[in-house]
């Protein structure tokens, strides 16, 4: 009989929390069988390592120069066997035993449903503009003890943007699940640089389908980021909402961001019982340039030639690990 579900991997270099993702999914508890599929785009590190101590485990490797955020989640898709995909990245770690239920109950209790988002918990050690963005993106989506569904409003149009939309719109696929047969036979991801799940999410929302979110399938995830990895990244995904017709947010943002910088975000810091007292007083001095590097990204990646791959390059985050 063919699994109920199929939870992909997508990995490169992800030694660092590979090895708990998976011995998080040996603990599953799901009334039904799953299988795990790991798809590899070049790992250099262990990565290969660690998951051959897992036998379970189904390994597809590409060429880096293959990888593609839509195009390898559609891989996986066509390889699953799965009547639901689970996407995780090689970064996110199911937070409990109910991970996978958790995602895949909304299919059974909603038909309409095509995408299932669940939350992300920042780690710890996360700084401080991450940890509170994070939180603020799911805390948005829905209430904390109950699943929520969203649809399509005809009011709205189809524009990938801030406000309202880009809510109703939001999804990650650090950490969703979907339909099978939906992303190879009716609607698969685009392939784009980035922003290739909120694309998806606008894509079938549109066409009348349902997505929910659950707080309950929840991955602990932030992104390890130093300060100038943190800037290329920003530039790589306001880039990417650029090339997918995005609409950029307003000048405005920048002066909320640095009102959050200046006021509020250090009344966070102080009441954050997961910093220490002396990482407290580093964040207090060092979230505000991460607020500025956030500012200075945007307004670059808001102006820069889209049409100069060289200078996008150079620029780019994803890039710099490509050619590492």
């Amino acid at each position: 009989m063919s699994p109920t579900a199929t939870v992909a991997i997508l990995t490169f270099n992800g030694e660092r929390y590979l090895r708990d993702i998976l011995l998080a999914l040996r603990t599953q508890r799901l009334d039904g069988e799953f299988e795990v599929l790991v798809i590899d785009s070049g790992s250099t590190d262990s990565t290969l390592d660690i998951i051959a101590e897992f036998p379970e485990v189904r390994l597809h490797q590409i060429p880096n120069s293959e990888f593609g955020h839509g195009k390898t989640r559609n891989l996986a898709a066509q390889l699953a066997a799965g009547e639901f995909v689970v996407y995780l990245t090689h970064d996110a770690i199911p937070a409990d035993d109910f991970w996978l239920e958790s995602l895949l109950a909304p299919f059974a209790s909603f038909p309409g449903v095509v995408g299932v988002v669940g939350r992300h918990i920042p780690r710890p050690d996360c700084f401080p503009l991450l940890k509170y963005e994070i939180r603020r993106a799911f805390d948005s989506q829905g209430v904390d003890f109950a699943t929520t569904i969203s649809y399509q409003d005809p009011k709205y149009d189809r524009d990938l943007r801030y406000g309202s939309p880009a809510r109703l719109y939001f999804y990650s696929d650090v950490n969703s699940a979907a339909r099978r047969r939906y992303l190879t036979e009716q609607l698969p991801y685009q392939d784009v640089a980035y922003a290739e799940d909120q694309l998806f999410a606008e894509d079938f929302m549109t066409l009348g389908g349902l997505k929910a979110y659950t707080p309950w399938g929840a991955v602990i995830h932030s992104n390890d980021l130093s300060y100038s990895e943190y800037k290329k990244r920003l530039f790589d995904e306001f880039v990417g909402l650029r090339l997918a017709g995005a609409v950029m947010p307003p000048a405005s943002h920048g002066f909320r961001a640095f009102v959050r910088a200046v006021i509020l975000d250090p009344i966070d810091i102080v009441q954050d019982r997961e910093y220490s007292t002396a990482r407290k007083l580093y964040w207090l001095l060092v979230n505000p340039f991460f607020h500025l590097a956030k500012f200075r990204s945007t307004r670059r990646a808001r102006r820069i030639d889209l049409s100069n791959p060289k200078v996008l390059e150079k620029l780019s985050l994803e890039a710099q690990r490509k050619s590492a």
